[in-house]
């Protein structure tokens, strides 16, 4: 702070206005003095080069905001009642030429206590508040200044949030919403018209980059991309080459990208180059207007406009001066001048009549404001007042007045203190007025903005008579963050660049390539599907169309019987169920004879029953799995093959009894050869597991999800009984294998043991392949697997067991009596020299 102090000392000491081009300034006197900082000239001829300053490129909107403060504290001083009725107010109007320079001698000249005009900046300033500046970077380096005498600015167009920072700026306020709440309301926008791409163009002050910056942070979390954001260099709108090649470079950036809306956050004198650019190569964008050009009259009147593209743009809430149109109209120009006024009237003078046939030639001066017009009607000079910037300086004086009335204690008939305060007390009495003006009410919040929203706008360029662009009101933001606009308006922006484009059933939206924004239309993959938006899985049971735009039900997939593969298994089991059927047909008309009993005689029926069950259930195995089958089929297997496995076992314990003639083993296989307590015990254990298995763990449908079908199977349920169950079959198996390669040795004229061994082999085998390939193993052709297992096993006792026997019943009946099977162990014993031994 003293560092500032001290800077703005010497600038007192050593720049002194006097020696300086002559700037524009009107001053009134009174009991208390506002001041004024306007930009009426907006550009200076500043260049690398050091030599004095002069302000160039009046500026007609600026001269009417004047006006209008002077306009308003008239009005306030003739008010009845009067609103300070012991005192007046007076002014102090400086043209800064929106430089901070001529800014920074405008202020000194305010804070300079005029009783004593060498004091510079060690007393207390006449001028009390000030109203101003125009631009963020001119407003944040007068605010600086002032802060070193407490003196109350008031902006009525700077908007840079960075001047929210009370720490910094401790007595700047302003009648205009900061960019905080006008970069939420075009993010707003955006969102609203559901564009995905933008463009961001901001300016090298604090307005600009600020206001860029606090965009690209909002988008972020929008997830709304920024194809490019460009800062543009302080020299970008004056007309050198090295400006001219910035603009290029920013044209063929913005030529070439496919943002959807370009946002230009910055400067009107920038803008005036781009838009011109614009206009000149036709291309034809959305422009999204800050509040700094959102409602300029010169830029909305240039010729052949409408190739630019559209613009939208933001403004603080408007609303009309009261009074002010007839004040310019009627009596501006015949009551008291002032040194602002008179010099316009010099640049524009006044016609000498106010005939159809003038108003008609000089209504061209609303879109040139050229030095060259002979006169100038105040009708067309209306057209000029603008509902933004005016109105804030209207309400500044209002806030300040009000502050006023409330410091010096004034009621309808005067007021109790005097006009020696300080400024300082002032400002905080303006801090905390609360008031309703003209329909608007004001009320600053701890950062020293105002709770005011934005108008959205629009420049229509189609509904004019005379090719003149209208400016007209669309909609409204409220900083709570609600906004409004035509739904018909936005509803169909779509342009070449537009991202929002809408495709094709069956596709999304999908980034292109890295560095661009607008996304390309890619099909939906595949399970997905969409209307033309975004890609949507489809439900599990179902699966996309070929062109994505729908979805399908999946069909269900399972091992038909159709299947040629199924139709030869089918064959097989059905042959199996017959031949089955056949041999207990065979053993049942020789059930009486020797080779019958052999074989485990009434066992053999109940070996084939078990054969044909397995038969049976592997033909259950084929077409859609339903829950009952699956259940029960594979512990049924278990149990029938154990049932048959332990026949066959019993069967071998008796023809080891039978044969062996070793006394001390013979009768302790005599205890075991009870063969339906055999049957019933080893069959009673696997019944017992499976029953378990079937109820707690057992086998049930499944379904795999395939892209275009429902695989359907039997699943095997838990592993472990599935395992038990064949393993427990395996045991069985082979211990007949290694009784009946006991029993090889033993006068058997039937061969039961060696045929029993051969059909116990392939059982083991088939089933010790079967296990790691079923578990390991999903899908229909489980089923498969399983069905031709069982064929194998099935076919193997049946043709190496039974069918020889069914052979010899048939064909060989001379060996089926006992007669030849006394005479084949009598042969037996004599090759092998030993006695046999009768009981």
């Amino acid at each position: 702070m003293f560092l500032l102090w001290l800077f703005a000392s010497i600038v007192c000491v050593f720049l002194p206005w006097s020696g300086e081009p002559s700037v524009l300034h009107a001053e009134s006197p009174g009991d208390i003095i506002i001041g004024g900082l306007f930009p009426i000239h907006v550009k200076t001829n500043r260049s690398t080069a050091p030599g004095p300053l002069s302000c160039t490129q009046y500026e007609i909107q600026q001269f009417l905001r004047t006006q209008v403060m002077i306009y308003a504290i008239r009005e306030i001083n003739k008010r009845t009642p009067r609103p300070l009725p012991n005192y007046t107010i007076g002014f102090d109007i400086y043209d800064t030429c929106a430089d901070v320079s001529f800014a920074i001698r405008a202020t000194h000249e305010l804070l300079k206590n005029h009783s004593d005009p060498h004091s510079c900046l060690l007393a207390e300033p006449k001028t009390k508040a000030v109203i101003g500046a125009g631009s963020s970077e001119v407003s944040i380096a007068v605010a600086r200044v002032l802060a070193l005498s407490s003196v109350a600015q008031i902006s009525y167009s700077a908007t840079s949030e960075l001047l929210s920072r009370k720490l910094k700026f401790p007595t700047f306020l302003r009648t205009i919403p900061s960019d905080k709440h006008q970069t939420k309301a075009i993010a707003e926008l955006v969102k609203k018209c559901n564009w995905k791409a933008v463009g961001i163009v901001g300016s090298d002050d604090e307005y600009g980059k600020y206001g860029s910056d606090t965009l690209k942070d909002i988008f972020d979390e929008m997830k709304i991309c920024i194809e490019f954001s460009d800062i543009l260099p302080g020299y970008f709108s004056q007309n050198n080459s090295k400006a001219n090649e910035s603009l290029d470079e920013l044209v063929r950036k913005i030529n070439n990208s496919t943002a959807e809306a370009i946002i230009l956050f910055t400067k009107q004198s920038n803008v005036a180059a781009i838009i011109g650019a614009a206009v000149k190569y036709s291309l034809n964008r959305t422009w999204i207007a800050s509040d700094s050009w959102s409602t300029s009259e010169k830029l909305s009147s240039l010729s052949g406009i409408e190739k630019a593209g559209e613009v939208f743009g933001f403004i603080s809430k408007r609303n009309e001066v009261p009074g002010f149109k007839d004040y310019v109209i009627s009596s501006m120009f015949n009551g008291t001048t002032n040194a602002i006024l008179k010099n316009y009237m010099t640049l524009y003078p006044l016609c000498p009549t106010k005939s159809e046939e003038n108003r008609e030639s000089n209504f061209p001066l609303k879109k040139t404001a050229k030095k060259s017009l002979k006169c100038l009607d105040p009708m067309n000079l209306t057209n000029y007042i603008d509902q933004d910037a005016s109105y804030n300086t209207y309400l500044a004086v209002e806030v300040i007045v009000e502050g006023l009335r409330s410091l010096l204690k004034c009621d309808h008939r005067q007021c109790k203190r005097s006009t020696n305060f300080t400024a300082l007390e002032l400002l905080m009495e303006i801090k905390k007025v609360n008031f309703t003006v003209n329909g608007t009410h004001i009320q600053f919040d701890s950062n020293g903005d105002p709770c005011l929203g934005y108008d959205i706008l629009y420049w229509n360029m189609t509904q004019s008579n005379e090719s003149i662009t209208r400016i007209t009101k669309i909609g409204e933001y409220e900083p709570e963050g609600n906004i409004t606009v035509p739904h018909d308006l936005v509803r169909n922006k779509v342009k070449a660049f537009n991202c929002s484009k809408t495709c094709k059933p069956g596709q999304e939206l999908k980034k292109h390539s890295k560095g661009v924004c607008c996304n390309e239309c890619v099909l939906c993959a595949d399970g997905e599907y969409s209307e033309g938006e975004e890609c949507k899985r489809c439900e599990t049971k179902e699966y996309s169309s070929e062109n994505r735009d729908k979805c399908l039900l999946k069909k269900n997939d399972f091992l038909k019987r159709s299947h040629p593969f199924i139709v030869f298994l089918s064959v097989l089991e059905l042959f199996g169920i017959i031949v089955t059927i056949g041999f207990a047909v065979v053993f049942t008309i020789y059930r009486k004879t020797p080779i019958v009993k052999a074989v485990g005689g009434y066992l053999s029926f109940v070996e084939l029953f078990s054969l044909l069950a397995c038969f049976c259930l592997s033909l259950s195995l084929t077409g859609k799995p339903n829950h009952t089958f699956c259940k029960v089929r594979l512990p049924l297997f278990g149990i029938a093959s154990s049932l048959c496995i332990s026949c066959i076992l019993a069967n071998l314990l008796q023809i080891l009894v039978g044969f062996n003639f070793d006394l001390k083993k013979r009768s302790w296989i005599k205890n075991v050869n009870q063969p339906l307590a055999v049957v019933t015990i080893v069959s009673g254990f696997q019944v017992i597991q499976c029953v378990i298995w079937m109820i707690y763990y057992g086998p049930h449908p499944k379904e795999i999800m395939l892209s275009k079908a429902i695989l359907t199977y039997c699943d095997k349920g838990s592993d472990t009984f599935f395992i038990t169950m064949l393993g427990y079959n395996a045991f069985l198996a082979l211990s007949c294998f290694l009784f009946a390669f006991k029993g090889k040795q033993l006068p058997d004229l039937y061969k039961n043991a060696n045929l029993i061994s051969i059909s116990m082999l392939l059982f083991l085998i088939v089933w010790i392949f079967f296990i790691p390939i079923y578990i390991n193993l999903i899908g229909s052709y489980t089923q498969a697997i399983e069905s031709i297992a069982i064929l194998i096993s099935c076919y193997g006792i049946l043709g190496c067991h039974l069918a020889p026997k069914c052979y010899i019943m048939l064909f060989r009946k001379e060996i089926n009596n006992e007669k030849a099977i006394t005479e084949y162990i009598r042969n037996h014993y004599e090759q092998t020299n030993m006695p046999v031994v009768t009981s």
